[in-house]
C-alpha cells in the first residue's frame, strides 16, 4: 500500500511555521497572552479562589488567542477591524452615485467661455469713449 500525502494547490497560502506548528504571528500573541494571564491568575488566586481566577485569566487571554488565530480571506483580525471601523465610523453612511461625464465637462467650459465673453465685451464698451460725447475743440 502506498501512503498519500495531500499537498496544497495554492501554495500562496502555505505559512512557514517555526515552532509547535505555529506560525510567527501565533507564537507572538499566544506569547503576549501568557506573560499577561499567568500573572493575573495568581493575582486574582491569593485575592479569591481558584476557579474565579481561571476563568478571568481565560476571559483576559482570549481576545490575544482569537487576535493570533483568526483570519479571513487571508487578513488577520486587525486589518478586518480596521476596515469595518473605516466603513462604519469614518467614511460618510451616504455615497451617491455621481458621474462626470465628458460631454458635461464640455457644456460646463462653454458656459464658462460664454460668461467670460460677456464681460470683456461690457468691459471694452464702457473704455471706448461714447460717440454722441466727443467735444470738438475751436
Amino acid at each position: 500500500m502506498a501512503a498519500y500525502i495531500s499537498v496544497p494547490r495554492d501554495l500562496s497560502r502555505v505559512k512557514s511555521k517555526i515552532l509547535f506548528n505555529l506560525t510567527k504571528r501565533q507564537l507572538l500573541c499566544f506569547g503576549a497572552a501568557a506573560l499577561i494571564g499567568v500573572p493575573s491568575f495568581f493575582l486574582l488566586k491569593k485575592a479569591g479562589n481558584v476557579s474565579m481566577a481561571a476563568i478571568c485569566m481565560i476571559v483576559i487571554m482570549l481576545p490575544l488567542f482569537f487576535l493570533g488565530m483568526y483570519e479571513r480571506d487571508g487578513q488577520p483580525l486587525e486589518v478586518i477591524a480596521k476596515q469595518f471601523i473605516q466603513a462604519k465610523f469614518v467614511r460618510p453612511k451616504v455615497r451617491p452615485y455621481q458621474t462626470d461625464n465628458y460631454y458635461a465637462i464640455l457644456m460646463r467650459q462653454e458656459q464658462a467661455e460664454k460668461e467670460v465673453n460677456a464681460i470683456v465685451c461690457k468691459a471694452e464698451k464702457r473704455a471706448q469713449p461714447g460717440k454722441g460725447s466727443t467735444r470738438k475743440s475751436s
